[in-house]
């Protein structure tokens, strides 16, 4: 029994740690090739695996990593060109096009609407505590 399972436990390591691989290097220029390699795998036959384990081709995955990464570093205050660079797109027109489809709204939409939303909280920050919390030390009354 052990016997069995050693194997599909060894796959599924080297699978985590080509995820973890693109993880660690999503702003990096890496293609299938590397990811592949990082696995002990042949492309084709990690794609299948990737692909059934995380639901997600690797590049699907390496984008999805790259526009989540984006999204985070928008919120920062960095500008949409800066921030399309340093997550590793090379065009600036497709990582727009990709972060739309993606999150629903455009890069500097996103960068508006933090902003916003920080605007808000400074002017009303108990807006954006539980009631509970608020009720509990007696920042609101019942």
């Amino acid at each position: 029994m052990m016997n069995e399972q050693y194997p599909k436990i060894y796959l599924y390591r080297r699978l985590v740690q080509a995820k973890l691989f693109i993880d660690a290097h999503y702003a990096d220029p890496i293609d299938l090739d590397n990811i592949a390699d990082e696995a002990y795998f042949s492309k084709f036959h990690f794609i299948r695996m990737f692909k059934t384990i995380y639901r997600r081709t690797p590049h699907q995955y390496l984008i999805y990593v790259r526009i989540k990464k984006a999204g985070e570093l928008l919120k920062t205050g960095m500008t949409v060109s800066d921030t399309c660079y340093t997550v590793g797109f090379e065009s600036l027109s497709s990582f727009c096009g990709l972060f739309k489809r993606m999150t629903g709204i455009t890069p500097s939409a996103c960068v508006i609407q933090h902003r916003e939303l920080k605007a808000q909280m400074a002017r009303a920050p108990l807006a954006f505590v539980p009631g509970c919390f608020a009720e509990r030390n007696g920042w609101i009354k019942k």
